[in-house]
């Protein structure tokens, strides 16, 4: 699990607690049901509007991974493709069969399946791009619709801020009253830009990211698959994959020296050794 999200809200709502404690007010004056009905309400209304139903619910179906997402690693992407490779050069393509048996990840799984059926390397290239550009798309669509809602989410404050006011020229011959009024209608421009900052334009671009880590990872294990079905040495292999993973998300021990070289390559087949044939290392699937 990767915090990030619950940290920085709780710390951007904390933030903003700070703030009303210090200039001495009290948090129940920006607790206002109408405005915050009106707002978080409309916002979500006007973003089912402008999409489908079923973009709705697969959106708020993916706010739980937002918090709980799990990422995994590229170096134990690394490590299992290169002891699928080590399978592959000692017992034969065929041996991924048996070897798909006691993998969870769908994507690497169906890929194996297809290398121990002898699927051509040209067409197999295009069934995963095909899958993974598949894949970036549905995980997207959700992000999107985070992102539009921190459109509309300041527009429909304001909204709010223009009605009440509204009534507030209503009252003008009772001068003592004035001052709550305004200062309660713009509890609605303030929970319109406090929702789309702190709430809808943070979800969609954890969603994004994540979208983004998850393509990253099926293009490494395509990369890999493809690799191994070519008869790839695992050294090589493993170096080739360290090439298009960012130095910062690889362990210290998997860093490239100073002439440009990596012993990430060693680092994975030692963990491949001692495991046994057709016991590559199992990875849980990215959330």
């Amino acid at each position: 699990m990767d915090p990030a999200t619950l940290i920085g809200l709780v710390l951007a709502f904390g933030a903003l607690l700070a703030m009303i404690t210090l200039e001495n007010s009290s948090v129940t004056s920006i607790l206002l049901p109408a405005p915050m009905i009106l707002v978080f309400g409309a916002t979500i209304a006007v973003g089912l509007a402008g999409g489908t139903i079923r973009d709705f619910t697969s959106a708020f179906k993916a706010v739980p991974g937002a918090f709980l997402g799990k990422t995994t690693p590229p170096q134990a992407v690394i490590d299992q493709v290169v002891g699928l490779a080590e399978t592959a050069r000692s017992s034969g393509l065929l041996a991924l069969d048996q070897e798909s048996e006691t993998v969870t990840d769908p994507f690497l799984r169906g890929a194996l399946q297809n290398i121990a059926d002898g699927t051509d390397g040209d067409e197999l290239r295009m069934l995963l791009e095909d899958e993974i550009a598949t894949t970036a798309r549905s995980n997207r669509n959700a992000a999107k619709f985070f992102t539009s809602l921190g459109g509309y989410a300041p527009t429909v404050g304001i909204i709010g801020t223009v009605v009440s006011l509204t009534h507030v020229l209503e009252n003008l011959d009772t001068p003592s009253t004035l001052g709550p009024m305004i200062a309660a209608a713009f509890v609605a421009t303030l929970w319109g830009l406090l929702s789309a900052n702190f709430i809808w334009l943070p979800l969609g671009s954890r969603l994004r990211r994540l979208a983004d880590l998850e393509v990253d990872r099926m293009t490494l294990v395509m990369e890999g698959a493809l690799a191994v079905q070519a008869g790839s040495q695992p050294r090589l292999l493993g170096e080739r994959l360290l090439a298009m993973v960012p130095a910062e998300l690889l362990p210290k021990s998997a860093a490239r020296g100073k002439d440009g070289t990596t012993d990430a390559a060693d680092l994975a087949q030692t963990k491949t050794k001692g495991k046994g044939k057709g016991k590559a290392k199992d990875l849980p699937k990215a959330a």
